[in-house]
């Protein structure tokens, strides 16, 4: 089943994810126009979670 990327639910095929965020009545064609100026978009990172446990199990399994 494939899930819904604007909502938590499962998807029902409604297209609200396919409009465009700067006019809605318009179905995005990908223009990047709502990306204002840049040339690229990007997150910063602040800070990597490792998950111990898992490091040790893959520790334990190499030995």
């Amino acid at each position: 089943m494939k899930k819904c990327i604007m909502q938590d639910r499962a998807c029902s095929n409604c297209g609200e994810c396919l409009k465009c965020d700067l006019d809605p009545g318009k179905i995005c064609d990908n223009c990047c126009k709502c990306l204002g100026d840049a040339d690229y978009s990007g997150i910063e990172i602040d800070d990597i979670l490792v998950n111990t446990e898992t490091l040790a199990k893959k520790a334990r399994s190499e030995d």
